[in-house]
Protein backbone atom coordinates (compact mmCIF):
# COMPACT_ATOMS: atom_id res chain seq x y z
CA UNK A 1 0.00 0.00 0.00
CA UNK A 2 1.36 3.41 -0.94
CA UNK A 3 2.21 5.86 1.84
CA UNK A 4 -0.36 8.65 2.02
CA UNK A 5 1.35 11.99 1.60
CA UNK A 6 1.36 14.71 -1.06
CA UNK A 7 3.58 13.89 -4.01
CA UNK A 8 5.79 16.82 -5.06
CA UNK A 9 6.02 17.24 -8.80
CA UNK A 10 8.87 15.62 -10.67
CA UNK A 11 9.69 12.84 -8.20
CA UNK A 12 10.83 9.40 -9.31
CA UNK A 13 8.36 6.59 -8.51
CA UNK A 14 10.76 5.10 -5.93
CA UNK A 15 10.64 8.39 -3.99
CA UNK A 16 6.98 7.79 -3.19
CA UNK A 17 7.02 3.97 -2.94
CA UNK A 18 5.82 2.16 0.16
CA UNK A 19 8.33 0.69 2.63
CA UNK A 20 7.37 -2.81 1.45
CA UNK A 21 8.11 -1.91 -2.18
CA UNK A 22 11.39 -0.24 -1.20
CA UNK A 23 12.55 -3.15 0.95
CA UNK A 24 11.77 -5.67 -1.80
CA UNK A 25 13.97 -3.67 -4.17
CA UNK A 26 16.69 -3.35 -1.52
CA UNK A 27 16.80 -7.10 -0.95
CA UNK A 28 17.08 -7.83 -4.65
CA UNK A 29 19.85 -5.28 -5.13
CA UNK A 30 21.69 -6.26 -1.95
CA UNK A 31 21.84 -9.89 -3.05
CA UNK A 32 23.31 -8.76 -6.36
CA UNK A 33 25.84 -6.43 -4.71
CA UNK A 34 27.11 -9.07 -2.27
CA UNK A 35 27.48 -11.62 -5.05
CA UNK A 36 29.18 -9.06 -7.30
CA UNK A 37 31.71 -8.26 -4.58
CA UNK A 38 32.33 -11.93 -3.76
CA UNK A 39 32.80 -12.98 -7.37
CA UNK A 40 35.05 -10.11 -8.45
CA UNK A 41 37.00 -8.79 -5.44
CA UNK A 42 39.46 -11.30 -3.90
CA UNK A 43 39.65 -9.21 -0.72
CA UNK A 44 35.91 -9.53 -0.14
CA UNK A 45 35.93 -13.22 -1.01
CA UNK A 46 38.68 -13.88 1.54
CA UNK A 47 36.84 -11.92 4.25
CA UNK A 48 33.55 -13.71 3.61
CA UNK A 49 35.20 -17.12 3.57
CA UNK A 50 37.06 -16.36 6.80
CA UNK A 51 33.78 -15.31 8.41
CA UNK A 52 32.00 -18.40 7.10
CA UNK A 53 29.38 -16.50 5.13
CA UNK A 54 28.35 -16.51 1.50
CA UNK A 55 26.12 -14.15 -0.50
CA UNK A 56 23.45 -16.86 -0.74
CA UNK A 57 23.10 -16.63 3.07
CA UNK A 58 21.31 -13.31 2.60
CA UNK A 59 17.63 -14.29 2.66
CA UNK A 60 16.33 -11.10 4.25
CA UNK A 61 17.72 -7.63 4.88
CA UNK A 62 18.56 -8.38 8.51
CA UNK A 63 20.93 -11.14 7.34
CA UNK A 64 23.36 -8.41 6.31
CA UNK A 65 24.53 -8.37 9.94
CA UNK A 66 26.22 -11.75 9.32
CA UNK A 67 28.73 -10.16 6.95
CA UNK A 68 31.99 -8.50 8.05
CA UNK A 69 32.52 -4.74 8.04
CA UNK A 70 34.63 -2.81 5.54
CA UNK A 71 36.88 0.00 6.80
CA UNK A 72 39.39 2.47 5.42
CA UNK A 73 42.08 -0.07 6.30
CA UNK A 74 40.67 -2.45 3.68
CA UNK A 75 40.93 0.25 1.00
CA UNK A 76 44.48 1.11 2.04
CA UNK A 77 45.60 -2.52 2.15
CA UNK A 78 44.41 -2.99 -1.43
CA UNK A 79 45.72 0.38 -2.73
CA UNK A 80 45.18 1.49 -5.42
CA UNK A 81 42.78 -0.74 -7.37
CA UNK A 82 42.46 -3.93 -5.31
CA UNK A 83 38.83 -3.31 -4.29
CA UNK A 84 37.64 -2.70 -7.85
CA UNK A 85 35.15 -5.30 -9.10
CA UNK A 86 35.49 -4.56 -12.83
CA UNK A 87 38.46 -4.44 -15.22
CA UNK A 88 40.16 -1.06 -15.50
CA UNK A 89 38.93 -0.71 -19.09
CA UNK A 90 35.43 -0.35 -17.59
CA UNK A 91 36.50 2.28 -15.05
CA UNK A 92 35.85 5.70 -16.57
CA UNK A 93 36.87 7.83 -13.58
CA UNK A 94 38.96 7.61 -10.41
CA UNK A 95 38.63 9.83 -7.34
CA UNK A 96 40.63 9.70 -4.13
CA UNK A 97 40.61 11.12 -0.63
CA UNK A 98 43.63 11.90 1.53
CA UNK A 99 45.17 9.05 3.51
CA UNK A 100 48.01 8.30 5.86
CA UNK A 101 51.57 7.75 4.58
CA UNK A 102 50.63 9.75 1.50
CA UNK A 103 48.35 6.97 0.20
CA UNK A 104 44.77 8.06 -0.46
CA UNK A 105 41.70 5.86 -0.44
CA UNK A 106 40.88 5.29 -4.09
CA UNK A 107 37.40 4.95 -5.57
CA UNK A 108 36.44 4.10 -9.13
CA UNK A 109 33.33 4.53 -11.25
CA UNK A 110 31.94 2.82 -14.34
CA UNK A 111 29.81 4.66 -16.86
CA UNK A 112 26.71 3.36 -15.08
CA UNK A 113 28.10 4.48 -11.71
CA UNK A 114 28.59 8.00 -13.02
CA UNK A 115 25.04 8.04 -14.38
CA UNK A 116 23.67 6.83 -11.02
CA UNK A 117 25.73 9.46 -9.19
CA UNK A 118 24.36 12.20 -11.42
CA UNK A 119 20.85 10.88 -10.81
CA UNK A 120 21.04 10.87 -7.00
CA UNK A 121 22.71 14.29 -6.98
CA UNK A 122 19.94 15.63 -9.24
CA UNK A 123 17.44 14.02 -6.87
CA UNK A 124 19.18 15.76 -3.96
CA UNK A 125 18.97 19.11 -5.73
CA UNK A 126 15.27 18.61 -6.46
CA UNK A 127 14.74 17.75 -2.80
CA UNK A 128 16.45 21.04 -1.91
CA UNK A 129 14.04 22.90 -4.18
CA UNK A 130 16.20 23.32 -7.29
CA UNK A 131 14.84 22.91 -10.83
CA UNK A 132 16.08 22.98 -14.41
CA UNK A 133 15.48 26.73 -14.41
CA UNK A 134 18.16 27.36 -11.79
CA UNK A 135 21.72 28.60 -12.24
CA UNK A 136 24.10 26.73 -9.92
CA UNK A 137 27.31 28.26 -8.56
CA UNK A 138 29.35 25.16 -7.73
CA UNK A 139 32.00 26.21 -5.22
CA UNK A 140 33.03 22.72 -4.18
CA UNK A 141 36.60 21.84 -5.13
CA UNK A 142 37.17 20.08 -8.43
CA UNK A 143 39.81 17.39 -8.86
CA UNK A 144 40.38 14.16 -6.91
CA UNK A 145 37.94 15.39 -4.25
CA UNK A 146 34.49 14.06 -5.14
CA UNK A 147 32.57 17.21 -4.24
CA UNK A 148 33.10 19.37 -7.32
CA UNK A 149 32.49 16.91 -10.12
CA UNK A 150 29.81 15.04 -8.18
CA UNK A 151 27.77 18.19 -7.75
CA UNK A 152 28.55 19.30 -11.32
CA UNK A 153 27.16 16.16 -12.94
CA UNK A 154 24.11 16.32 -10.68
CA UNK A 155 23.35 19.86 -11.81
CA UNK A 156 23.63 18.87 -15.44
CA UNK A 157 21.44 15.79 -14.88
CA UNK A 158 18.86 18.12 -13.33
CA UNK A 159 19.00 20.23 -16.49
CA UNK A 160 20.18 23.32 -14.63
CA UNK A 161 22.96 25.70 -15.68
CA UNK A 162 26.20 24.96 -13.81
CA UNK A 163 28.98 27.49 -13.16
CA UNK A 164 32.09 25.36 -12.36
CA UNK A 165 33.80 27.90 -10.11
CA UNK A 166 35.45 25.43 -7.67
CA UNK A 167 36.66 26.58 -4.26
CA UNK A 168 38.61 29.65 -3.19
CA UNK A 169 39.04 33.04 -4.87
CA UNK A 170 36.28 34.54 -2.74
CA UNK A 171 36.41 37.93 -4.50
CA UNK A 172 35.83 36.11 -7.79
CA UNK A 173 32.95 34.14 -6.25
CA UNK A 174 31.26 37.41 -5.34
CA UNK A 175 31.87 38.81 -8.82
CA UNK A 176 30.12 35.78 -10.30
CA UNK A 177 27.21 36.15 -7.89
CA UNK A 178 26.89 39.78 -8.97
CA UNK A 179 27.34 39.23 -12.71
CA UNK A 180 26.10 35.68 -13.47
CA UNK A 181 23.04 35.83 -11.16
CA UNK A 182 23.18 32.27 -9.76
CA UNK A 183 20.22 31.01 -7.74
CA UNK A 184 21.79 27.95 -6.07
CA UNK A 185 25.07 27.84 -4.12
CA UNK A 186 27.01 24.65 -3.38
CA UNK A 187 29.94 24.80 -0.93
CA UNK A 188 30.85 24.03 2.67
CA UNK A 189 28.65 25.84 5.20
CA UNK A 190 31.59 27.74 6.68
CA UNK A 191 32.57 29.00 3.24
CA UNK A 192 29.02 30.25 2.66
CA UNK A 193 29.50 32.62 5.59
CA UNK A 194 32.87 33.70 4.19
CA UNK A 195 31.12 34.58 0.93
CA UNK A 196 28.57 36.56 2.95
CA UNK A 197 31.41 38.50 4.58
CA UNK A 198 32.95 39.26 1.18
CA UNK A 199 29.61 40.39 -0.25
CA UNK A 200 29.34 42.85 2.62
CA UNK A 201 32.93 43.99 2.18
CA UNK A 202 32.22 44.78 -1.46
CA UNK A 203 29.24 46.90 -0.49
CA UNK A 204 26.50 44.40 -1.37
CA UNK A 205 23.70 43.25 0.90
CA UNK A 206 24.27 39.48 1.28
CA UNK A 207 20.53 38.79 1.58
CA UNK A 208 19.67 40.75 -1.55
CA UNK A 209 21.39 38.62 -4.20
CA UNK A 210 19.72 36.24 -6.65
CA UNK A 211 20.67 33.23 -4.47
CA UNK A 212 17.69 31.35 -3.04
CA UNK A 213 19.03 27.88 -2.13
CA UNK A 214 22.26 26.54 -0.66
CA UNK A 215 23.29 22.86 -0.54
CA UNK A 216 25.97 22.58 2.10
CA UNK A 217 28.07 19.61 3.17
CA UNK A 218 31.61 18.16 3.48
CA UNK A 219 31.86 19.27 7.13
CA UNK A 220 29.63 19.02 10.22
CA UNK A 221 27.39 22.01 10.85
CA UNK A 222 24.71 22.83 13.34
CA UNK A 223 21.17 24.13 13.07
CA UNK A 224 22.47 27.30 14.69
CA UNK A 225 24.82 27.76 11.73
CA UNK A 226 21.91 27.01 9.39
CA UNK A 227 19.93 29.85 10.95
CA UNK A 228 22.88 32.23 10.61
CA UNK A 229 23.43 31.32 6.95
CA UNK A 230 19.75 31.69 6.13
CA UNK A 231 19.49 35.03 7.90
CA UNK A 232 22.64 36.48 6.35
CA UNK A 233 22.19 35.21 2.79
CA UNK A 234 18.39 35.14 2.65
CA UNK A 235 18.30 31.56 1.35
CA UNK A 236 17.11 28.07 2.27
CA UNK A 237 20.16 26.21 3.66
CA UNK A 238 19.88 22.45 3.06
CA UNK A 239 22.11 19.67 4.41
CA UNK A 240 23.80 17.50 1.74
CA UNK A 241 25.58 14.30 2.85
CA UNK A 242 28.03 11.97 1.18
CA UNK A 243 31.45 10.41 1.41
CA UNK A 244 33.83 9.33 -1.30
CA UNK A 245 34.12 5.66 -0.26
CA UNK A 246 30.36 5.21 -0.64
CA UNK A 247 29.96 7.48 -3.69
CA UNK A 248 30.56 11.17 -2.99
CA UNK A 249 27.96 13.89 -2.39
CA UNK A 250 24.41 12.76 -2.98
CA UNK A 251 24.12 9.75 -0.67
CA UNK A 252 21.51 11.69 1.30
CA UNK A 253 19.97 15.16 1.32
CA UNK A 254 17.44 17.15 3.28
CA UNK A 255 14.15 18.13 1.74
CA UNK A 256 13.53 21.86 1.70
CA UNK A 257 9.94 21.49 2.87
CA UNK A 258 10.99 19.89 6.19
CA UNK A 259 14.74 20.49 6.78
CA UNK A 260 14.66 17.76 9.41
CA UNK A 261 17.72 15.71 8.49
CA UNK A 262 18.98 14.21 5.22
CA UNK A 263 16.81 11.55 3.63
CA UNK A 264 18.99 8.62 2.56
CA UNK A 265 18.45 7.46 -1.01
CA UNK A 266 17.83 3.91 0.17
CA UNK A 267 17.28 2.44 -3.25
CA UNK A 268 21.06 2.79 -3.78
CA UNK A 269 22.55 2.90 -0.25
CA UNK A 270 21.41 0.67 2.60
CA UNK A 271 22.05 2.24 6.03
CA UNK A 272 22.65 0.62 9.39
CA UNK A 273 23.54 2.13 12.75
CA UNK A 274 25.80 0.05 14.97
CA UNK A 275 27.30 0.17 18.42
CA UNK A 276 30.83 1.49 17.71
CA UNK A 277 32.32 -0.77 20.38
CA UNK A 278 30.54 -4.08 19.77
CA UNK A 279 29.48 -3.76 16.14
CA UNK A 280 25.92 -4.82 17.05
CA UNK A 281 23.17 -3.41 14.83
CA UNK A 282 21.01 -0.92 16.73
CA UNK A 283 17.31 -0.22 16.17
CA UNK A 284 16.18 2.91 14.37
CA UNK A 285 16.20 5.86 16.73
CA UNK A 286 19.28 4.71 18.65
CA UNK A 287 22.51 6.71 18.57
CA UNK A 288 25.47 4.94 17.01
CA UNK A 289 27.87 4.72 14.08
CA UNK A 290 26.54 4.94 10.53
CA UNK A 291 27.30 2.01 8.19
CA UNK A 292 26.52 1.86 4.48
CA UNK A 293 26.19 -0.94 1.92
CA UNK A 294 26.02 0.05 -1.74
CA UNK A 295 23.26 -1.64 -3.71
CA UNK A 296 24.00 -0.66 -7.32
CA UNK A 297 27.67 0.33 -7.59
CA UNK A 298 29.63 -1.62 -10.18
CA UNK A 299 33.29 -0.50 -9.99
CA UNK A 300 33.59 -0.31 -6.20
CA UNK A 301 30.88 -2.21 -4.34
CA UNK A 302 31.12 -1.24 -0.68
CA UNK A 303 29.76 -3.70 1.88
CA UNK A 304 28.98 -2.59 5.44
CA UNK A 305 31.37 0.36 5.31
CA UNK A 306 32.00 1.93 8.69
CA UNK A 307 31.75 5.67 8.10
CA UNK A 308 32.72 6.53 11.72
CA UNK A 309 30.00 9.20 11.62
CA UNK A 310 27.75 9.22 14.69
CA UNK A 311 24.03 9.68 14.07
CA UNK A 312 20.70 7.85 14.32
CA UNK A 313 18.08 6.75 11.79
CA UNK A 314 14.54 8.10 11.86
CA UNK A 315 11.41 7.47 9.76
CA UNK A 316 10.94 9.44 6.57
CA UNK A 317 8.84 12.59 6.47
CA UNK A 318 8.97 14.43 3.14
CA UNK A 319 10.01 11.11 1.55
CA UNK A 320 9.32 7.53 2.70
CA UNK A 321 13.05 6.81 2.81
CA UNK A 322 14.62 7.03 6.25
CA UNK A 323 16.34 10.14 7.56
CA UNK A 324 19.58 10.53 9.45
CA UNK A 325 19.99 13.25 12.04
CA UNK A 326 22.82 15.73 11.67
CA UNK A 327 26.21 14.15 12.34
CA UNK A 328 27.05 14.61 16.04
CA UNK A 329 30.67 13.48 15.98
CA UNK A 330 33.06 10.70 15.05
CA UNK A 331 33.83 7.29 16.52
CA UNK A 332 37.49 7.73 15.60
CA UNK A 333 39.97 10.58 15.94
CA UNK A 334 39.39 12.12 12.51
CA UNK A 335 39.00 15.88 12.25
CA UNK A 336 37.15 17.65 9.45
CA UNK A 337 38.86 20.96 8.69
CA UNK A 338 37.45 23.10 5.88
CA UNK A 339 35.93 19.98 4.34
CA UNK A 340 39.22 18.01 4.47
CA UNK A 341 39.44 14.80 6.49
CA UNK A 342 42.51 14.98 8.72
CA UNK A 343 43.85 12.32 11.07
CA UNK A 344 46.40 13.27 13.76
CA UNK A 345 48.56 10.38 12.59
CA UNK A 346 48.81 11.96 9.14
CA UNK A 347 50.26 15.12 10.66
CA UNK A 348 52.55 13.09 12.89
CA UNK A 349 53.98 11.27 9.90
CA UNK A 350 54.73 14.54 8.12
CA UNK A 351 56.39 16.04 11.20
CA UNK A 352 58.57 13.03 11.88
CA UNK A 353 60.02 13.07 8.38
CA UNK A 354 62.09 16.02 9.61
CA UNK A 355 65.02 14.63 11.67
CA UNK A 356 65.08 17.75 13.85
CA UNK A 357 61.55 17.20 15.20
CA UNK A 358 60.33 14.73 17.81
CA UNK A 359 56.99 13.02 18.44
CA UNK A 360 55.79 15.57 20.97
CA UNK A 361 53.18 17.60 19.15
CA UNK A 362 49.77 19.13 19.65
CA UNK A 363 47.08 19.99 17.10
CA UNK A 364 44.85 22.95 17.84
CA UNK A 365 41.79 23.68 15.72
CA UNK A 366 39.98 26.98 16.10
CA UNK A 367 37.54 29.05 14.13
CA UNK A 368 38.40 32.58 13.08
CA UNK A 369 35.23 34.18 11.81
CA UNK A 370 33.60 31.37 9.85
CA UNK A 371 36.66 29.42 8.72
CA UNK A 372 38.57 26.70 10.56
CA UNK A 373 42.20 27.38 11.44
CA UNK A 374 44.78 24.66 12.09
CA UNK A 375 47.79 25.28 14.32
CA UNK A 376 50.35 22.56 14.97
CA UNK A 377 52.83 22.81 17.83
CA UNK A 378 55.81 20.46 17.73
CA UNK A 379 58.98 20.17 19.81
CA UNK A 380 62.49 19.95 18.47
CA UNK A 381 64.62 17.04 19.61
CA UNK A 382 66.06 17.64 23.09
CA UNK A 383 69.65 17.76 21.87
CA UNK A 384 68.75 20.64 19.55
CA UNK A 385 66.55 22.61 21.92
CA UNK A 386 69.26 25.13 22.85
CA UNK A 387 71.01 25.12 19.49
CA UNK A 388 68.34 26.29 17.05
CA UNK A 389 67.51 29.97 16.77
CA UNK A 390 63.93 31.19 16.54
CA UNK A 391 64.56 31.98 12.88
CA UNK A 392 65.71 28.40 12.23
CA UNK A 393 62.65 27.00 14.06
CA UNK A 394 60.38 29.24 11.97
CA UNK A 395 61.96 27.92 8.78
CA UNK A 396 61.41 24.31 9.92
CA UNK A 397 57.79 25.18 10.68
CA UNK A 398 57.20 26.68 7.25
CA UNK A 399 58.68 23.59 5.61
CA UNK A 400 56.45 21.28 7.67
CA UNK A 401 53.37 23.37 6.85
CA UNK A 402 54.25 23.11 3.15
CA UNK A 403 54.36 19.31 3.36
CA UNK A 404 51.11 19.14 5.34
CA UNK A 405 49.42 21.14 2.60
CA UNK A 406 50.99 19.06 -0.18
CA UNK A 407 50.29 15.63 1.32
CA UNK A 408 47.10 16.15 3.33
CA UNK A 409 45.53 19.11 1.53
CA UNK A 410 44.92 21.43 4.46
CA UNK A 411 46.54 24.77 5.25
CA UNK A 412 48.20 25.01 8.66
CA UNK A 413 50.65 27.02 10.71
CA UNK A 414 53.36 24.93 12.34
CA UNK A 415 54.98 26.31 15.48
CA UNK A 416 58.32 24.66 16.32
CA UNK A 417 58.96 25.03 20.05
CA UNK A 418 61.63 24.05 22.57
CA UNK A 419 61.64 20.81 24.52
CA UNK A 420 58.99 20.35 27.24
CA UNK A 421 56.84 23.24 25.99
CA UNK A 422 53.91 21.01 25.02
CA UNK A 423 51.50 19.97 27.73
CA UNK A 424 51.77 16.38 28.96
CA UNK A 425 48.98 14.56 30.76
CA UNK A 426 48.49 11.09 32.20
CA UNK A 427 52.08 10.22 33.08
CA UNK A 428 53.88 11.99 30.29
CA UNK A 429 51.40 11.41 27.47
CA UNK A 430 50.77 14.43 25.26
CA UNK A 431 47.29 15.75 24.65
CA UNK A 432 47.30 15.46 20.87
CA UNK A 433 44.20 17.40 19.80
CA UNK A 434 42.52 20.49 21.20
CA UNK A 435 39.43 21.45 19.23
CA UNK A 436 38.42 24.98 20.19
CA UNK A 437 35.65 25.29 17.64
CA UNK A 438 32.13 25.99 18.96
CA UNK A 439 30.21 22.76 19.46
Amino acid sequence: MKMERPTPAGLEPIETASRDELQALQLQRMQWSLQHAYDNVPHYRAKYDAAGVHPRDLKQLSDLAKFPFTTKADLRETYPYGMFAVPMREVVRVHASSGTTGKPTVVGYTKNDIAMWGNVMARSMRAAGATADDIILNSYGYGLFTGGLGAHYGGEALGATVIPMSGGQTEKQVQLIRDFLPTVLLCTPSYALTIADELLRQGMQPNKTTLRIGLFGAEPWTNEMRREIEARLGIDAVDLYGLSEVLGPGVACECVETKDGPHIWEDHFYPEVIDPETGAVLPDGADGELVFTSLTKEALPIIRYRTRDLTRLLPGTARPMRRMVKITGRSDDMLIIRGVNVFPTQIEEVLLKNPKLCAQYQIQVSREGHMDELDVYVEVKPELSDKLSSMQRDEIGRDAAHHIKALIGVTSKVHVVETDKIERTLVGKAKRVIDKRPK
